[in-house]
């Protein structure tokens, strides 16, 4: 009886030491890679958290915590950062509200050995260690106005509702828009930039004044999924179809409306999905020792491989235009 009750606790030990050896294994096996967005509930950062699921799955032991603050501040994205650092993340790939502001929390992280990318817009080069853009910079700023021109072929005024003025990529294609104006569209007169916050409310509170201060304006550029979304709305509750184009970067599963009743030709996106994905296979490589450096080759999955500049960013896909012709297609997917 004896041999017997030794020979049970020894087993019930064994059993216990293998469970909590097979535990701390997995524990240390998963990544955990933080996405954080500008703001929770948009469906653009929604979009590129399915992409950074996928993007897990595929890769296997990666953990992607999905967060953001539930507006688009700065200071919330700091707190969260805070927290993230006190559970100790692997990585932090973040779209930030302000280039600058994150930096010093960002850097906190990383001295922490933490990864530290930002993705969507950047962060300050000090802040992070490699920056991961939508699409190329330029690029974006032609495709924006040129969504615009494509339907004014005698030209007129336009106006931009942008996302918060403190917003890196918005403002990067905005200066990019106003530099390549007078080369390629010179018909085309910008009268005015103004900023919705990636707020719907106060989109459309800055379009109805846009409208209103601009009696001659025949486009509204959104370079925003929320701005776009509420200037189009607000174009087609003032009765201004075929009068005001409305066009700039938009979900066309958020979109689609829009293009079917007129109030918009076309818009450009390029695909979050693709976005989310790739940021988790970026904090991934570096996560498992690949180095963010200038000419340096990082996988982004089936999405391809990006080549970092001297600033160590790059470039993920061109922007794709979306319009009658296929926005039925795209918005069953994202």
């Amino acid at each position: 009886m004896k041999l017997f009750k030794a020979l049970a606790l020894t087993t019930a030990l064994a059993a216990a030491m293998m469970t909590t050896q097979a535990m701390t294994t997995d524990a240390m096996a998963a990544e955990r890679v933080a996405l954080v967005v500008k703001s929770l509930g948009n469906g653009f950062f929604d979009a590129a958290n399915k992409g950074a699921q996928d993007a897990a799955k595929e890769i296997g032991d990666v953990e992607v915590i999905y967060t953001g603050p539930t507006s688009a501040t700065a200071e919330g994205q700091i707190e969260i950062v805070n927290s993230l650092i006190a559970q100790q993340v692997d990585a932090i790939a973040i779209s930030a509200n302000d280039p600058d502001a994150l930096v010093p929390v960002l850097k906190k992280a990383m001295d922490r050995g933490i990864k530290v990318i930002s993705w969507d817009s950047g962060v300050a080069p000090e802040g992070r260690m490699l920056h991961l853009n939508p699409s190329d910079t330029n690029l974006i700023g032609e495709t924006i106005i040129k969504l615009a021109a494509d339907h004014l072929p005698d030209g007129g005024d336009v106006a931009i509702l942008s996302a918060s003025s403190t917003a890196n990529n918005q403002n990067a294609w905005i200066d990019a828009a106003k530099k390549i104006l007078p080369e390629k569209f010179p018909k085309i007169n910008l009268v005015a930039t103004v900023y919705g916050d990636d707020d719907s409310v106060k989109s459309t509170n800055e379009a109805k004044g846009l409208i209103s201060s601009y009696p001659n304006l025949k486009a509204i550029i959104a370079p925003t999924t929320v701005g776009v979304v509420a200037a189009a709305q607000v174009v087609t509750d003032q009765n201004l179809i075929g009068k005001i184009n409305v066009t700039g970067l938009a979900l066309p599963s958020e979109f689609k409306q829009f293009i079917d009743n007129g109030a918009s030709q076309a818009v450009a996106l390029w695909n979050p999905i693709d976005l989310g994905y790739s940021a988790v296979y970026l904090s991934h490589d570096l996560i498992g020792g690949a180095e963010a450096k200038p000419g340096a080759k990082l996988s982004i999955g089936k999405v391809g491989e990006i080549t970092l500049d001297d600033t160590n960013a790059a470039a993920m896909a061109a922007p794709f235009t979306f319009d009658k012709s296929n926005i039925e297609e795209f918005s069953k997917i994202y």
